[in-house]
């Protein structure tokens, strides 16, 4: 029988949640004690963050006077022909009429600014004000004055920082360190006029908030509101020396009119404000939709386990952003057309798709692609296809896609198709691709399908596959409707439909990790801390020793220092045994002969020691002794790790284990604080997920325990952060099902 020092895992239960202040009770997550009192010498506000340090909860930034101000100056307006502040002064008072804000210039060599009242300085205004535009090359020297005159909001269009390299990222810091001070809040630096644009405000419905920090990649965005498309706001962030994505995203969460949020992201400030920041829009059920640049980062580092080296910066990025709902779509293409659907649409009743064509060629096609997408088009019942049958022929297929073989335009035939297969309880959404226009039949087929998603709560889209998009079945039946979403692509209109799917299965079963993190240390961390040795890698048995300290599983195993001690230690471990050197500087010992497997004998234990010792001297490998081990011959092999992401801090990958890890490269990233729930679904991300599940005759192995492992694997990185720099279980066997998991070898890196 299979055995260890720790016995097999126990707790396999969904983490309690954290009792309110006050309450003494002991909290307990994943089988580790979690007393209120003590925790590592934490402040009072410890229940405010998790137990690496960082904040469980962030405020709403107020910013309606930004948007919507009652008083705005203008810092170095002007009026004189040629220059480029002119133009822009002429835009914010434009834009001040209409929102219906007082703006006052303000310009020390100017007596007036277009027929208004010139002041020299800040300090002169008459009133105090909401939002000062800054037009000015340096807006540092000008923060003071702001700060004095009580201003809530500044806008600093100036470049030359933090873009242009260090020179400018210094200017930058000084910057962000004077708003600090002054208890302002700014845009920019390197920011533009986008959030005074004009908006149409004869549009209605929910609304696309949009954030982007380049102003000239939201213009697809901006422009839906030609196509009947709301839009409420507009963030350029530009450079965020103070205001950030992550404040606008939860700002725009919070308000009602808003249906989704739309961002492009170049880069983000700080991963825990952004994951604060999302959870507020997934708690409010608001769906984000986001363009993230760098994809092709490779996230370069030295790492000396595998985890450090399979998990790359924008890999990071991906993981966080599906865990917390956002959709991370590539093209601004996508980006508008996910949006705009995502904003209008109702909640799916069914999310099955049938899909409707008057081509069969067509219908194929679009099924293919939408199967292949992760869609899914169930077949109509028989019943159905009957129906279906009284005004289609027999000879087409029905089944779905439903091949209507040319919809019919003279009599009722074709609003009654269009209403049967709607009435189907499987179907919540409707598609029908139209790859060109062949009126009078697409005109006919364009009004009957507009006029069916005005009687059902299913959505209906279309796709408009003309080039030329001036057809008035287009124009105006189309996108006329503000009940059918119309499309130019097969593959946006896939794109979109599953991001809606997607959205709505995430935002009815979503639970905030941010309430049941970790507030204090627990016992673990402080037998853990005792092991660390900073700047080094630990032995693998020091290694060891730190999973033990999380109730993580390892076989039973002796450290030894002589060929005598071992040929004892495996007598009680028990044969065939395993030995290993054991030393901080080994990190793949098997490249090295530094493993000899399935041991039996005194007399090839007496060998193995020999020949791994002689082995480290030749290597100038120090060592701390030859582990004796267990050997554990069965179980699918995983790897979990931890690694620390710059951004987002400590990440914690799980994937297929064993020598290969690093050719399959088949790992799924999780950023804490994340739940049970999350831990499975990163195994569900894994491509190799079904060895799990057992395949050719092998029995399922113990994913609860592997849950398990991931679990307290997290809890170990979030209370050794800052003192665990990579954290390698390889493998990590996972026996059948009720059996656990047991971490045959582990590296452990001390920053």
């Amino acid at each position: 029988m299979l055995g260890s020092t720790h016995g097999t895992l126990t707790t396999h239960s969904r983490p309690a949640r954290v009792v309110a202040c006050g309450e003494q009770r002991p909290h307990t997550v994943h089988g580790i004690s979690e007393p209120h009192s003590g925790g590592g010498g934490q402040g009072a506000d410890a229940l405010d963050r998790d137990v690496s340090g960082r904040p469980l909860q962030a405020p709403v930034p107020d910013l309606d006077r930004f948007f919507r101000p009652e008083s705005v100056a203008v810092v170095g307006a002007s009026d004189s022909a040629g220059r480029p502040n002119t133009s822009i002064t002429r835009q914010l008072i434009a834009w001040a009429e209409r929102v219906g804000a007082r703006l006052h210039p303000v310009n020390p060599g100017r007596a007036e600014v277009f027929g208004r009242p010139c002041h020299a300085t800040v300090a002169d205004l008459p009133e105090a004000v909401d939002l000062a535009v800054l037009l000015v090359g340096d807006p540092l020297p000008v923060i003071e004055e702001l700060a004095e005159a009580k201003v809530k909001f500044a806008v600093a269009f100036a470049s030359g920082f933090a873009e242009t390299g260090e020179r400018g990222a210094a200017a930058q810091a000084r910057l962000a360190e004077a708003v600090a001070r002054s208890g302002l809040r700014l845009l920019g630096p390197n920011t533009n006029l986008n959030a005074f644009e004009k908006f149409r405000t004869d549009l209605d419905g929910p609304a696309i908030a949009l954030i982007t920090q380049s102003g000239h990649q939201g213009r697809p965005v901006f422009s839906l509101q030609e196509l009947g498309i709301r839009l409420s706001h507009w963030a350029p962030t530009g450079n965020e020396a103070d205001l950030e994505t992550a404040d606008f995203l939860s700002y725009f969460a919070t308000r009602p009119e808003v249906g989704a949020i739309a961002a492009y992201v170049e880069g983000l400030k700080d991963g825990r404000s952004f994951l604060l920041a999302a959870d507020r829009a997934a708690r409010n059920k608001v769906p984000v939709v986001a363009v993230k640049v760098g994809r092709t980062e490779t996230g370069a580092r030295t790492a000396a386990s595998h985890t450090g080296k399979l998990t790359g910066a924008d890999g990071v990025v991906d993981a966080a952003m599906r865990q917390f709902g956002v959709i991370r779509v590539d093209g601004l293409d996508e980006l508008q057309d996910t949006a705009a659907l995502l904003a209008r649409a109702r909640k799916p009743t069914a999310e099955g798709v049938a899909v409707y064509s008057i081509s069969g060629g067509t219908g194929a096609h679009f099924a293919d692609l939408a199967t292949a997408a992760g869609l899914r088009l169930p077949t109509l019942g028989d019943a159905k296809q009957a129906e279906l049958h009284q005004w289609i022929p027999d000879y087409l297929s029905v089944a779905n896609p439903v091949d209507n073989g040319g919809h019919p335009v003279g009599d009722w035939r074709g609003p009654k198709i269009i209403e049967a297969i709607l009435a189907d309880p499987s179907i919540g959404v409707l598609i029908c691709p139209i790859t060109g226009p062949f009126p009078p039949m697409s005109d006919k087929l364009a009004q009957d399908l507009v006029d069916a998603a005005e009687r059902t709560d299913k959505l209906v889209c279309v796709v408009w596959g003309s080039p030329v998009g001036t057809e008035d079945a287009y124009r105006s039946t189309l996108l006329g409707s503000s009940r059918v979403a119309t499309f130019r692509t097969f593959a946006n209109c896939i794109t979109a439909v599953r991001a809606y799917l997607d959205h709505h299965r995430f935002a009815a079963g979503y639970r905030s990790p941010f309430d049941d993190a970790p507030r204090v240390l627990s016992p673990s961390a402080r037998k853990a801390r005792a092991l660390m040795r900073p700047g080094q890698q630990l032995s693998e048995h020091a290694a060891k020793q730190l999973l033990r300290a999380y109730g993580i599983r390892v076989p039973r195993e002796q450290l030894v220092t002589s060929a005598a001690a071992a040929v004892r230690a495996a007598s009680l471990v028990g044969y065939p045994v395993v030995m290993k050197a054991s030393g901080p500087q080994l990190a793949h010992k098997t490249e090295l002969g530094l493993v000899k497997v399935g041991l039996t004998s005194a007399s090839q234990i007496r060998d193995a020691y020999r020949e791994l010792t002689d082995i480290a001297r030749y290597e100038d490998a120090p060592l701390d002794g030859v582990l004796v081990c267990q050997m554990i011959e069965r179980g699918v092999e995983m790897v979990v790790g931890v690694t620390r992401d710059s951004l987002f801090g400590p990440t914690v990958t799980v994937g297929l284990g064993g020598v290969l890890v690093e050719v399959l490269r088949d790992v799924a990233v999780g950023v804490p604080p994340f739940g049970e729930d999350q831990a499975r679904a990163m195994l569900g991300e894994l491509r190799g997920r079904a060895l799990l599940d057992g395949v050719r005759g092998a029995p399922p192995a113990d994913v609860d325990a592997l849950v398990e492992v991931v679990l307290r694997v997290q809890r170990m990185a979030l209370e050794l952060d800052g003192e665990l720099a990579e954290l390698d279980i390889n493998p990590l066997v996972v026996l059948e099902r009720g059996q656990g998991a047991v971490a045959l070898d582990a590296l452990a890196v001390c920053p």
